[in-house]
């Protein structure tokens, strides 16, 4: 089994590591990797030493966490899955790999193409940014970060019914929010910004801002353009990357593991938030995602811009950690 694994700052390299695949245990599968997704922010910060993540594996660790590949054998008593079926998991960068059948593993419908369902999991943690804020559909969004991440929630959004606002930091990067189903679309720095969002919303104001981008003026721009009353989705690594702060309010360890909800006790009282545990998870949200793909109306591979066999991932990571803006999906392919 060849694996991506990462021994410190910018020192990548492709190892090969023994699997048994002959003595499978009932609830185990065997995988064969077709191709693997290159998520920029997370990796790159993990490619760079950007700082020590809470709960991360130390070096040497491996890397990557979207995988699409073929199941090549399974447990006596596995009962979702067959031989010859494709799957995506959160399996890292690897050539193939033995995982329980009740890990995140999920079934890839017949018509998908590997290139769009490889991002499903990705995906669905671009809908869990409209679950977790209690979106309703009729809403005015904004989405703050046009990575991969990013983009995702922009295609999604018109999908459950919302009017998306796309704003990021490369006129390469609106052109594909406007391509992916954003309505409108603008440069942070824009000074017309606050002028544009107005007509946008008819003088109402973005509702939810859902912000996947890293850097602090990101956040300023998210809590500048949010209605009063309105709501923040984060999923981003606030100051990653950046000079470290005397005490980061939205440390990862005390916001985005934790998962909390931080309320302003002003204006007017909104709902509770319900218990959704058996509505929003992981393994509910991707089907759902596939679902739409298998429809016709999710198209991920649309991002790609770039393609790699797996011997020249290191040669991807440069590309990012030298911020080139040509680069949006990657993916790795692992067949021979």
């Amino acid at each position: 089994m060849k694996i991506a694994i990462l021994h410190g700052p910018r020192d990548l390299c492709i190892e090969e590591q023994p699997l048994d695949t002959s003595h499978l245990c009932p609830d185990e599968i065997w995988v064969e990797t077709r191709v693997s997704a290159f998520k920029i922010g997370t990796d790159r910060g993990n490619y760079e030493g950007a700082e020590r993540v809470p709960g991360a594996p130390d070096y040497p660790r491996w890397v990557g966490d979207s995988n699409l590949g073929v199941v090549r054998g399974i447990g006596s008593a596995v009962e979702r899955f067959r031989v010859g079926d494709r799957v995506v998991t959160r399996q890292p960068h690897q050539s193939e790999y033995v995982t329980a059948e009740s890990n995140r593993v999920v079934k890839v419908p017949d018509g998908v193409d590997d290139e769009d369902a490889v991002w499903a999991h990705l995906y669905a943690l671009s809908a869990h940014c409209y679950h977790k804020a209690q979106f309703r559909p009729g809403e005015q969004v904004a989405v703050v970060g046009l990575g991969v991440l990013g983009l995702g929630a922009v295609a999604l959004g018109p999908l459950f019914g919302a009017r998306v606002f796309a704003i990021g930091n490369s006129p390469l990067r609106l052109d594909m929010a406007l391509r992916m189903g954003a309505h409108a679309a603008a440069l942070a720095d824009d000074a017309t910004l606050p002028a544009r969002l107005r007509d946008f919303t008819g003088g109402a104001g973005i509702d939810l801002v859902i912000l996947t981008a890293n850097p602090w003026p990101a956040y300023r721009t998210a809590v500048e353009i949010v209605r009063p009353n309105g709501r923040v989705a984060i999923v981003s690594l606030l100051g990653r990357g950046e000079a470290p702060l005397d005490f980061n309010p939205l440390a990862m360890q005390y916001f985005y593991i934790k998962g909390i909800s931080l309320v302003a006790v002003s204006g007017t009282a909104g709902e509770l938030y319900p218990r959704a545990e058996e509505r929003f998870t992981d393994t509910l949200n991707a089907p759902h995602v596939l679902a739409l793909m298998a429809d016709g109306r999710l198209e991920p591979k649309r991002l790609v811009t770039h393609r790699f066999r797996y011997t020249e991932m290191a040669r991807a990571y440069e590309m990012a950690f030298r911020r080139e803006k040509s680069m949006l999906g990657v993916l790795f392919d692992w067949r021979d």
